[in-house]
């Protein structure tokens, strides 16, 4: 059994079913918060292969990890996967969606890193900064670690923008290290 062929097969059909209802933007937000919880619950994939839970157990827990409130394309997909046997490989069905989503509708992601948080301003020329490059949209991820001690560290698909002062010494350190190399 080839676990990425399956994913991929549900996820493609529920992409189509779900934008042919028109609800592919809260099926996305869904996957998502499940993709999330996923990662962050590791008791969620044991919980889904426990054989002891019943399938509405099973469908409320994934439901309750997708946010509470879902819609129905995404309950009556659950619901399919769980009688299919299939909820060894909702994780991966979760991630397949969410990447064919994205490639469909032209979204971008990017991450900012910075010693401090940013305001509001900023990101909203970033995201139109990049928005401009790629003609899509974009899902921009804040995040304050101190450990760069100023700057920012800014990716976008394979692009990695590093002008933190932490990388900044580092180079400095690396240039006097290879100098005193050549002076002895």
């Amino acid at each position: 059994m080839d676990v990425g062929i399956i994913s991929r097969r549900y996820a493609k059909a529920l992409l189509e079913y779900a934008e042919s209802s028109g609800c592919g933007k809260e099926v996305y937000e869904g996957m998502s918060r499940l993709s999330g919880c996923f990662l962050s619950l590791p008791q969620l994939h044991v919980a889904l292969n426990n054989p002891v839970l019943g399938i509405e157990e099973k469908l409320s827990l994934v439901c309750q990890a997708a946010g509470g409130k879902v819609c129905e394309e995404f309950v009556r997909f659950v619901k399919l996967v769980l009688h299919a046997k299939r909820e060894s490989c909702l994780q991966l069905m979760c991630l397949t969606y969410i990447d064919l989503y994205r490639r469909m509708k032209n979204i971008t992601i990017g991450k900012l890193t910075t010693a401090c948080p940013v305001e509001k301003g900023v990101e909203e020329r970033l995201k139109a900064l990049v928005h401009d490059h790629t003609h899509g949209d974009v899902e921009l991820e804040m995040k304050v670690e101190p450990s760069i001690e100023g700057g920012f560290i800014f990716e976008v698909g394979t692009y990695r923008l590093d002008a933190s002062i932490a990388t900044q010494f580092r180079r400095v350190k690396q240039q006097f290290i290879e100098k005193n190399r050549r002076i002895v």
